[in-house]
């Protein structure tokens, strides 16, 4: 912090504060891309983004998680080859977001975070929402969401869904949010009082530049220009595949959507139990047609799920490690007691831009 205390921002600028929550997808993975539904909720473990502009033509941020500080030019630029040279690697990701929202001035600045990296629970949008917001970008949830979403697919090469960025934007308090991303419009959906969302880390950490989730939308780009956007297809639709593989990943997705509807109607009429046995089918699909499960995720929710008062439980995010989410009845879990990291998490409000001193 002293290097943002000892920055004197040029005339009309202030130091501003940022604040974006991290997700947890309740349900509907992989539906994003895909023009389908999903079931995701921004959470209390977030990124704060404390930011001075300066007269200089760079953006130097400090990390309490990371050894190296971000140092990026102005004119950085949104190449993908350049942005992939630059160390440290979260760097990449502040480059990204720089070349994406062109700010006028550069500056200094400090970033906090509590959302666990590597765990699915959208470390990385986090980041990229506070410091857009820190930065300048201003517009509706829809706006600032593509424009984080881009700058993710520069800084790591991968082609991600909307989801992650549109949550953090657009998420109420207490509140999942039932997303249609062929319209892509929002609604929200109450979480039920008496009752409790657990995140449990599998012990496996995953980057999706080292998965197989480029193949796994390019297999449902292929499934769709035979049948039609698979958020929109039916399973009539998804078993006249010929290809079994595709035939698979077009089964997961157009289950996917009626789960997600099943369980949004679930929680808006306090059946804890009817959302939770949702979420484990939806694990089993994921595991079995979509394939992006791993042993110790499926070894995570089957002990999850075995437990008394868990309505349900599944692996959240785009899979390939990470962590699983469980739906349960209060006290049902104890993270302390857990042998890997857990978090008991809240339904929170969506990104925020505070002045700050």
């Amino acid at each position: 912090m002293g290097d943002v205390a000892d920055s004197a921002p040029p005339a009309g600028t202030r130091p501003v504060r940022a604040h974006c929550p991290g997700r947890v997808n309740l349900i509907g993975d992989h539906t994003d891309y895909n023009g389908g539904l999903a079931l995701p909720m921004a959470i209390d473990l977030g990124t704060t983004v404390h930011f001075v502009p300066d007269d200089g033509r760079r953006v130097l941020l400090r990390s309490e998680g990371e050894t190296l500080p971000a140092e990026v030019d102005l004119d950085v630029g949104l190449d993908p080859q350049r942005l992939a040279a630059l160390e440290p690697r979260w760097a990449r990701y502040v480059a990204a977001v720089v070349a994406a929202v062109r700010p006028d001035h550069g500056g200094r600045g400090s970033v906090r975070s509590t959302v666990p990296a590597g765990a699915g629970l959208s470390s990385s949008a986090a980041l990229e929402v506070a410091l857009a917001l820190a930065l300048g970008l201003r517009g509706e949830p829809l706006t600032v969401a593509r424009t984080c979403q881009h700058a993710e697919h520069v800084a790591t090469g991968v082609p991600t869904g909307l989801m992650d960025q549109l949550t953090v934007m657009a998420a109420r308090a207490d509140h999942a949010l039932l997303i249609d991303f062929s319209l892509l419009s929002t609604a929200p959906v109450a979480v039920p009082e008496g009752t409790e969302v657990v995140v449990v880390h599998s012990g496996e950490s995953r980057t999706l530049d080292r998965s197989a989730y480029a193949t796994r939308r390019a297999e449902c780009e292929a499934a769709a220009r035979a049948i039609g956007p698979l958020g929109s297809a039916d399973a009539a639709a998804a078993a006249s595949l010929a290809d079994p593989v595709l035939r698979k990943r077009a089964r997961h997705v157009t289950s996917e959507c009626a789960r997600v509807r099943a369980m949004a109607a679930s929680l808006a009429g306090g059946d804890p139990a009817g959302a939770g046995a949702c979420m484990t089918d939806s694990h089993r699909s994921l595991a079995e047609d979509f394939e992006v499960s791993t042993p110790a995720l499926d070894a995570l929710v089957a002990w999850l799920v075995s437990q008394p008062g868990v309505h349900g439980a599944r692996l959240t995010g785009a899979g390939f490690g990470g962590c699983a989410v469980a739906f349960t009845a209060p006290g049902a879990l104890d993270p302390a007691s857990l042998p890997t990291p857990a978090w008991r998490v809240r339904a929170a409000g969506g990104a925020r831009l505070d002045a700050a001193t």
